[in-house]
């Protein structure tokens, strides 16, 4: 595999933009698939769609980079253009991605913001599971102490969400749309550490460019998958009926879902950045860190119910994350002192 050094300071730089772009995308996705359910929009498919579709959005980076590479005269290019390998890869992960979408959106439709809280906790989970088997994700202590703390954290948020079912909404619709927000987490857990073995197995240089390239190919198979559910469920001859109907009004409606579309892209950039800074699991532990962000705004947007679980489970949250940061922090001054000490983390040290 074909290495060009990161220093840390560049390194630290990269993580903390691709963690706020992404803490636009965890806080913001939900609350805008949320508004969709709850000013009429019904479309499960199109929702799944719109969670991708944002994937030409990446063409103009990667444009940037291109004739930024071009221009500087790089006699390496073909190194850093995605391989055949990879791409296959990244289509399947898409794939996947799609079907996970569409998980979520179902259980979306069924369950306000604080009850789908739970899909993180149960996610964080099944990442920090699925880095172990199949990256060989090394755990600490303080790790462990984090997933724990984090996981509990959220768990508390649901422990009251019978009592936040939505008007009109069943039992038994409750019960499924929770069971596929459970598998929705389960499937994306494994989703990420697949991406960051694609990092660690490819023959080639990670570059940010071959970062931007897999996310696209990802979004665009992802989009393709609910494409298809779309067209089998009739979907894009109900948008415009669905849109005269929307509550907000017919304009609002294309308003709220261009903003879903721009809101998840940042969402999906962020994760695939996260996993190339750090790892998959800590993409994992900033989803679940962001979680409480997200619970408040669906308390100040949606007026849910804020009680004395979600209070803790914001204070758990916090006290996880910093237990996560703190071995980070740790591990980052012994690479310093000993650059030969072999790392968990050393593949990110790549571009």
């Amino acid at each position: 595999m074909e290495h060009q050094g990161l220093s840390t300071t560049m390194r630290r730089i990269l993580l903390l933009i691709n963690c706020l772009i992404l803490a636009v995308g965890i806080c913001g996705g939900p609350l805008m698939m949320r508004l969709y359910y709850v000013e009429g929009g019904s479309r499960v498919w199109f929702s799944s769609w719109l969670q991708t579709a944002g994937w030409p959005f990446t063409l103009i980076p990667l444009a940037i980079l291109y004739f930024y590479r071009r221009k500087s005269g790089g006699t390496n290019a073909k190194y850093y253009l995605i391989t055949p390998r990879i791409f296959i890869a990244s289509f399947i992960i898409g794939i996947v991605t799609g079907l996970d979408d569409f998980l979520y959106s179902w259980g979306g439709s069924k369950l306000p913001v604080s009850t789908s809280s739970l899909v993180l906790a149960a996610q964080l989970a099944f990442t920090a599971i699925g880095a172990f088997f199949i990256v060989k994700l090394k755990f600490t202590p303080y790790s462990i102490n984090a997933v724990v703390l984090l996981t509990l954290g959220v768990v508390l948020l649901g422990v009251r969400s019978n009592g936040d079912r939505p008007e009109g909404v069943t039992s038994k619709a409750y019960i499924i749309g929770f069971m596929m927000t459970l598998l929705a987490a389960a499937l994306y857990g494994v989703i990420l550490p697949c991406i960051e073995l694609i990092y660690l197995k490819a023959k080639q240089a990670i570059t940010a460019t071959l970062v931007l390239e897999i996310q696209m190919v990802m979004c665009f198979a992802a989009t393709a998958f609910c494409t298809v559910g779309m067209i089998v469920n009739n979907d894009f001859k109900a948008i415009s009926r669905e849109a005269k109907q929307f509550n907000l009004g017919e304009a609002r409606y294309y308003t709220v879902v261009v903003w879903t579309i721009i809101v998840w892209q940042c969402f999906f950039v962020g994760v695939i950045g996260v996993i190339y800074c750090s790892s998959s699991l800590m993409s994992g532990v900033m989803i679940a860190v962001l979680l409480p962000v997200t619970e408040v705004l669906a308390v100040v947007f949606f007026r849910e119910n804020f009680s004395g679980e979600k209070g803790l489970a914001l204070f758990l949250s916090h006290w996880g994350f910093v237990s996560y940061f703190y071995v980070e922090f740790r591990q980052s001054k012994k690479q310093n002192k000993s650059p030969k000490t072999e790392m968990t983390t050393a593949h990110t040290e790549s571009v």
